[in-house]
C-alpha cells in the first residue's frame, strides 16, 4: 500500500528530555538522539504548548539531518498524557511538523513503551524508577495493571525525588534537635552544600522553587555519601526495597512472575539494587536494566503495531 510506512519513529517522552530513534522497514536502527521533553501537562497552558511545538520543531530538524523522510509510522510513549482530548490535540501538533503515514500513529503512555522493552505481555512485570517511579504489567490482553506512579505528593518511592526529600527531611530533623548537627554528616554536607547554604532558607528556596527533576538530582549526593555516611547507607537500601514494594503488589494481584527493573534510579549506587532484592527474597527472579531502549522498542513498534 502506498500509505505503508517507510520508518518506524519512536518517542520516549519524558518531562525532562525526549529520546527518539528512526527505525528502517527492517526494523534496523537508523539514528536516534534527544531532544527535549514532551509531556501531556505541557498541553494544559499557552506556555507549555509553545514549548512543545519548539521541542516538536527540534526533532524534525534532527531527523531531517539524518536525510529526508516521509511517510513515518509513529509509536510514542508520553508521560503525563490523559485522555482522547489530549491525545488528539498532541498528535494534531505532531502532525503539523512530521511527515507521519495515515492512520498510522499511535500515541500511548510512557510505561507502555518501557514494559514492551523489557516483556511480552503477560511475561513479567517492570519497575520503573527515575525522578518518580511506577510497576507496571500489561497482561495477555493487552490491560495495563500498575502500582505506585503517583507523583511526589503521594508516591514516587524508592525514586530519585523520594530519596532526595527523605534525605533533607532526616537533615533538617537532627538540626531541629541540634542545631549544627550537618557537620557531623557528610550527607548533610554535600545536600547543604547543592541546595545553596547551610540554613534553612537556602533548603526552603531549593525544595520549594525547583522543579522535580532539579530536586530529584540531589539523590546523587546521598549516593555519593553513602559510603561514609549511614544514614545514606540505609536509605538507600530503604529505597530498593521501596520499589521492591511495588513490584510485590502487583505479584499479590496477578501471581508470580519475573521483575525487571529499570530506570536511573538504578545507577545511583548497587545499594538499591541490594535493597530490591532483599525485599524480594529469593523466590522472586530480579534483573536490571537500568536503560530499557524504551525509544528503539517504540521505532519497530510503529512499523508493526501490537493489535
Amino acid at each position: 500500500m502506498s500509505d505503508a510506512p517507510q520508518r518506524g519513529l519512536g518517542l520516549d517522552a519524558g518531562g525532562s528530555r525526549t529520546r527518539w530513534a528512526l527505525a528502517d522497514v527492517t526494523g534496523h536502527t537508523l539514528a536516534q538522539g534527544e531532544v527535549a521533553g514532551m509531556s501531556g501537562l505541557q498541553m494544559q497552558s499557552d506556555a507549555g504548548r509553545a514549548a512543545l511545538r519548539a521541542t516538536v520543531q527540534s526533532l524534525a530538524q534532527a531527523l531531517m539531518a539524518n536525510g529526508p523522510v516521509a511517510n513515518l509510522g509513529l509509536y510514542g510513549g508520553f508521560t503525563g498524557l490523559g485522555g482522547p482530548a489530549e491525545e488528539a490535540a498532541m498528535l494534531a501538533l505532531l502532525q503539523e511538523h512530521l511527515p507521519l503515514a495515515p492512520g498510522r500513529a499511535t500515541l500511548t503512555h510512557d510505561m507502555d513503551i518501557a514494559y514492551r522493552a523489557a516483556y511480552a505481555p503477560g511475561e513479567g512485570y517492570l519497575v520503573y524508577a527515575g525522578t518518580g517511579s511506577i510497576a507496571a504489567f500489561i497482561d495477555s490482553q493487552g490491560r495495563t495493571l500498575r502500582a505506585g506512579g503517583r507523583g511526589p505528593a503521594l508516591g514516587d518511592e524508592g525514586a530519585g525525588y523520594w530519596i532526595a526529600r527523605e534525605a533533607l527531611a532526616w537533615v533538617w530533623h537532627q538540626e531541629d534537635r541540634r542545631p549544627g548537627a550537618y557537620q557531623d554528616s557528610p550527607m548533610a554536607q554535600r545536600l547543604l552544600a547543592a541546595v545553596g547554604g547551610t540554613d534553612w532558607q537556602h533548603t526552603r528556596s531549593f525544595m520549594y522553587g525547583s522543579d522535580r527533576g532539579r530536586i530529584g538530582a540531589l539523590a546523587l549526593e546521598v549516593a555519593a555519601a553513602s559510603q561514609e555516611d549511614a544514614f545514606a547507607h540505609a536509605l538507600l537500601l530503604r529505597a530498593g526495597a521501596a520499589l521492591a514494594e511495588l513490584a510485590l503488589h502487583l505479584i499479590s494481584r496477578c501471581g508470580p512472575r519475573p521483575v525487571t527493573a529499570a530506570g536511573r534510579a538504578l545507577l545511583l549506587s548497587p545499594l538499591v539494587e541490594q535493597g530490591m532484592r532483599a525485599a524480594l527474597g529469593p523466590q522472586v527472579a530480579l534483573v536490571v536494566r537500568p536503560d530499557l531502549q524504551a525509544h528503539v522498542t517504540a521505532a519497530r513498534l510503529a512499523l508493526h503495531p501490537p493489535h
